[in-house]
């Protein structure tokens, strides 16, 4: 595995060259219901960015940092267990880490985001590192989120956001001790289901906490996952991700 901190400090100027791709995951720590793990987001995006790496990180020359635990989950903060950072810290937080990445031979840094609260803070983060430290930044998601205009199922009226059917399919496969399906329940906002513009996915956007719409946390309905829908997801996920860094690997900004 290309981890970038077990390098020994003379091979980063022997193995790093500016083609180079950094890749910072980054997470959240957060309630997912009863049924799902705190660290759910965590895992996801850990276990992903490892698959990617381990098909294409020698050809694309990618190199992974610890990946960030905690992000913005404000939105479960009413739960014991979940752990937020604040919007001013995390953007400090992201802030340190591209300029400690500028002093390295390459130029390019890519988040791979796996908690939908940080991306609002993560896109703001992609241009004001650019212009700071001079950095290529990017922002890829496993997959994006349903209230950010990713898709999601029928069953799950296209709202299926939180601790739901992708992510507990997707736990089921790669963590399976870690999920009780006994705990699983429909929890999907139906009331939202008829508006055209304020929902989920839809164009106009509305502050939220996840008990919301209901005690349990959950917005989606998990009860039909399995881990074959996983896997399946999974390697779709790979896939993509391979092919996203990729374009990663060769852009490059106009000359000007």
């Amino acid at each position: 595995m290309r981890r970038l901190a077990e390098l020994r400090a003379p091979e980063i100027g022997e193995r790093l060259s500016a083609g180079s791709v950094v890749i910072q995951p980054i997470a959240a720590v957060e309630q997912h219901g009863p049924h799902l793990p705190l660290a759910t987001d965590l895992v996801i995006a850990e276990r992903l960015v490892d698959a990617v790496v381990a098909e294409r990180g020698d050809d694309l020359d990618l190199w992974v940092l610890p990946p960030l635990a905690y992000g913005k989950s404000n939105e479960h903060d009413w739960c014991p267990g979940t752990i937020t950072l604040g919007a001013t810290t995390l953007l400090q937080v992201l802030d340190d880490v591209g300029r400690s990445v500028a002093r390295l031979p390459t130029r390019k840094l890519a988040f791979v985001n796996g908690h939908g609260g940080n991306s609002s803070l993560l896109q703001v983060a992609l241009r004001e590192l650019r212009l700071a430290h001079g950095l290529a930044t990017f922002l890829l998601h496993p997959g994006v989120p349903p209230d950010q205009g990713g898709a999601s199922t029928r069953e799950e009226l296209g709202m299926g956001i939180h601790g739901g059917l992708g992510e507990t399919s997707l736990l089921l496969h790669l963590r399976p001790e870690l999920v009780d399906m006994g705990r699983a329940a429909r929890h999907v906002p139906e009331g939202l289901a008829g508006n055209r513009h304020v929902r989920f996915g839809g164009p106009v956007a509305f502050g939220w906490t996840s008990d919301d719409f209901g005690p349990s946390g959950v917005i989606g309905d998990p009860t039909g996952a399995t881990a074959e829908r996983g896997k399946q997801q999974f390697e779709a996920m790979v896939a993509t991700m391979g092919e996203a860094l990729a374009e990663v690997a060769r852009f490059a900004l106009p000359a000007g």
